[in-house]
């Protein structure tokens, strides 16, 4: 039996499994992608290095299934029109972001991104690529309702209100909420692609 037990190994622990995920996207928050280490994701998650690298083997793939455990995030909105599809986009955004946690994580991603290609590529390939697959399929409904123009470029859409997003996160504007601002500055931007605008 003993034998038996050798030979079949330890079940894996969803539970660790879990706080390893929760540890690496809290410290990548605090730290960084560069400052972060695995020994400091072990001693966050209560785990030991071992168990880590039987997981994983570089810190790089640990953060990419960090980021890919929090996909479920992405939001595909199906109000019945292009606003109203728009607004339950800034709203999800509102709740994820204007936290102190939210703004850190913000904070660090652009910083880590900026000097780390590496992290650069997982970032986009885990959380952004997702969510701007989700948001071509908003657009192409506006489409199919005559809203927008057929050719408008949905990623060319989604880059611009991600930017002012972020923008708007990092500069806060002092008279009027962050939200507003958002949807403000993303009425100026579409109103020209806008089909019923134009026919007015």
């Amino acid at each position: 039996m003993n034998q038996s037990n050798k030979k079949q190994g330890r079940p894996r622990s969803t539970q660790s499994h879990q706080a390893i995920l929760q540890a690496t996207l809290e410290l990548l928050a605090e730290f960084g992608f560069d400052s972060m280490s695995i020994e400091a994701i072990a001693s966050r998650a209560g785990v030991g290095k071992t168990t880590i690298y039987r997981r994983y083997s570089c810190k790089e793939e640990l953060v990419a299934d960090a980021i890919e455990s929090v996909r479920e995030e992405v939001v595909i909105p199906n109000t019945g029109s292009l606003w109203g599809d728009i607004e339950a986009l800034i709203e999800n955004s509102a709740q994820i972001t204007l936290s102190p946690l939210g703004r850190k994580t913000v904070a660090m991603i652009i910083s880590s991104a900026s000097s780390n290609s590496q992290f650069a590529q997982i970032y986009w390939a885990k959380y952004l690529q997702p969510r701007r697959q989700a948001f071509a399929i908003v657009l192409e409904r506006a489409k199919a309702r005559n809203e927008v123009q057929a050719n408008l470029d949905p990623g060319l859409v989604f880059d611009a209100m991600s930017g002012i997003m972020l923008y708007a996160l990092i500069f806060q504007p002092t008279i009027e909420s962050w939200e507003c601002y958002v949807r403000r500055a993303l009425h100026l931007f579409l109103t020209e692609n806008s089909l019923a605008d134009q026919k007015s």
